[in-house]
């Protein structure tokens, strides 16, 4: 497991897609059961992303054009994580970067 992987995870809201966005000490620390994760939409994206979106595709290891919500950030245990999908594309890491210290105010002045 590594920063940037998606992986399939059970939300409360039900199973979905994730990108984890843990730092790699933290995620490959043993000692640290648990990751962050953004969580995906589980159906084509039939629109455009919104402001606290960005769109994941096949080449980031979703079915299709999937919906990745960066305005909320998850915490899950690392033995939870199945079905590893890929990893992020480095361009859309940095797209997803840049939403997440702009949604939560991150930059510095």
């Amino acid at each position: 497991m590594r920063q940037w992987d998606t992986y399939q995870w059970v939300f409360p809201h039900g199973d979905h897609p994730c990108v984890v966005i843990s730092p790699p000490a933290r995620v490959a620390n043993s000692a640290c059961q648990t990751v962050n994760l953004l969580a995906c939409s589980t159906q084509r994206a039939a629109r455009p992303a919104l402001a606290h979106e960005i769109i994941l595709d096949q080449v980031d290891g979703m079915d299709w054009e999937t919906l990745v919500r960066c305005d909320v950030i998850w915490l899950a245990n690392k033995s939870e994580l199945k079905l590893h999908r890929g990893s992020v594309s480095p361009e859309r890491r940095r797209a997803i970067g840049r939403k997440i210290i702009r949604l939560f105010g991150l930059w510095l002045e």
